[in-house]
């Protein structure tokens, strides 16, 4: 299985900036793009960022500019550099993947880590 662990998430004040990692274990498995998403109380989860295999990206519109993501393939990990924060950046913050092996592909979720941005 895929195993995703998340760290890096902390109290900021409103400016400040954070980086979150995400530790990936593919034991095996093929995995094309990470994504990151976040779900703050009583909102629905949201796509924030995706690293794609060939190293592009793409980043939703509230945070683009803000936020950036990248890998460090040697440490087997992916990163989301966070900065400007807001406090409507605050929720819990989870990578995730599709992976894939011997043709069958299934979605895997780290535990997530929270990211409190006070006023």
């Amino acid at each position: 299985q895929v195993q995703l662990v998340e760290s890096g998430g902390d109290l900021v004040q409103t400016g400040g900036s954070l980086r979150l990692s995400c530790a990936v274990s593919t034991n095996g498995f093929s995995i094309d793009t990470m994504h990151w998403s976040r779900q703050a109380p009583g909102k629905q989860r949201e796509l924030l960022a995706q690293l794609f295999k060939d190293g592009s990206t793409n980043y939703r519109n509230s945070v683009k500019g803000r936020f950036t993501v990248s890998r460090d393939n040697a440490k087997n990990t992916v990163y989301l550099q966070m900065n400007s924060l807001k406090p409507e950046d605050t929720a819990v913050y989870y990578c995730w993947c599709v992976a894939t092996k011997l043709g069958r592909a299934d979605t895997y979720w780290g535990q997530g880590t929270q990211v409190t941005v006070s006023s």
